[in-house]
């Protein structure tokens, strides 16, 4: 058995990074084809974008958005074309966000996922996913079948029929939530049913913490990681080295700074925002709205493609404060208005049964007179934006946490 999918796994960077981008400017060009890019790309030249430095003065889609682009022209927003024979299935997840799956082998990118937490040709695969509506099930399905792997289409729930399932099939494999591959293990465990053919899984759709990880290892399971949206697919997987999400082949990822299209630097937190090179489901800077960070160097397990820490939290912060909405995009906003200013991040808090705010702002300013003045102008620009009255507070660079938080609610109504 070979150690990787596709020896593309473990090609030098610096030759994915010039594939990828020689092969964005035609998937710009696909995209101006349709209604909704050719507006929100008129601007631009699709030849002059070879670099992320280009990439990223490209306007970003947020997921948040989709349900009023589809409401506003059915079904997709004018971001993909109509329905048609290019597509294989039609799916509504919740929003409603409606996506199509593009005919072809693995449409999800699910297969690298699979094969990297051990799944091989001819191997059973339990697959839990919702096969309802949403594309959850198919995306799993499609990439097992790629491996040439028999697949279960068994979907969440229904318990005591899936261990029925298991005896009779002997999966070797789970595909689901990490919470639903524990409910199986401890309802066989409780009712004297045999599940020890399944020996690997791979997991999404839900938080995998270290003390779940730890239990389903303990009980003969070896569960692996990947990071999945309905409009992607597989974004990134965990590979054996269980170090970090490494990004699927095809795809741009950038981490960018939340309410801003702006990249932050390697190993901060921002938003992830993923650009999908398929002519016939462009994906331009798409803001999935989750939390997450680039690891530095390569993977110990030789997969070469750039690596994320995975989930850290949702990226959209939006709060209310005193009855107005505050939004991630205007502490971004203030931050323009002061072009030296660093990182910012929003605290709202709570002050004699009041709401408060305080807007703590890195800058280099130490100059006592310097800084009042800072202070008195962003107290200004603040209230200006937000409509909402607060505070300012200053910081040193980098004196500020590494969490990804633009706005940190810390109020606490107990």
């Amino acid at each position: 058995m070979t150690a990787f999918n596709h020896q593309i796994e473990t090609r030098d960077p610096a030759e994915r990074e010039a594939d990828l981008f020689a092969a964005l400017p035609a998937v710009l060009d696909a995209a101006r084809e349709l209604p909704a890019w050719a507006e929100r790309l008129a601007e631009i030249d699709p030849a002059a974008v070879r670099d992320r430095a280009a990439l990223a003065r490209l306007p970003v889609l947020r997921k948040s958005d989709l349900p009023s682009l589809h409401a506003a022209q059915l079904p997709f927003g004018g971001l993909l074309a109509p329905p048609s024979p290019v597509y294989s299935r039609l799916f509504a997840s919740p929003g409603p966000i409606f996506e199509p799956e593009v005919n072809g082998r693995d449409a999800w990118r699910s297969a690298r996922a699979l094969y990297a937490a051990g799944f091989r040709e001819g191997e059973i695969v339990l697959n839990t996913f919702s096969y309802h509506l949403t594309p959850g099930g198919f995306i799993f399905d499609s990439g097992a079948h790629a491996l040439d792997c028999p697949v279960i289409p068994a979907g969440p729930g229904n318990t005591e029929t899936q261990l029925q399932i298991i005896a009779a099939y002997r999966p070797a494999g789970y595909t689901g939530t990490p919470d639903f591959l524990k409910i199986l293990l401890d309802t066989a465990r409780d009712r004297g049913a045999d599940v020890s053919s399944i020996r690997k899984a791979v997991v999404s759709g839900a938080a995998f913490p270290p003390s779940l990880q730890k239990e389903i290892a303990e009980r003969g399971v070896e569960a692996y990681q990947a990071y999945a949206t309905a409009e992607i697919g597989v974004i990134a997987y965990e590979s054996s080295a269980r170090e970090g999400l490494i990004v699927n082949e095809g795809l741009i990822v950038e981490i960018v700074r939340p309410g801003t299209g702006d990249p932050v630097a390697e190993g901060e937190i921002g938003e992830v925002v993923v650009t999908a090179l398929d002519p016939l489901h462009p994906i331009i800077r798409l803001a999935v709205g989750d939390l997450s960070a680039i690891l530095p160097g390569a993977s110990p397990c030789g997969r070469t493609n750039q690596r994320i820490r995975g989930w850290l939290g949702r990226a959209d912060q939006t709060t209310k404060v005193k009855g107005m909405f505050v939004r991630p995009e205007q502490i971004a906003e203030i931050g323009r208005a002061h072009p030296g200013i660093g990182k910012l991040r929003l605290v709202v808090s709570r002050a004699g049964e009041a709401d408060h705010m305080t807007l703590h702002a890195e800058t280099p300013v130490t100059d006592p007179a310097e800084a009042k003045a800072l202070i008195g102008a962003l107290t200004a620009t603040l209230q200006d934006i937000t409509k909402v009255r607060g505070t300012v507070e200053i910081a040193a660079p980098g004196e500020l946490p590494n969490d990804g938080k633009v706005i940190a609610d810390e109020r606490d109504y107990k």
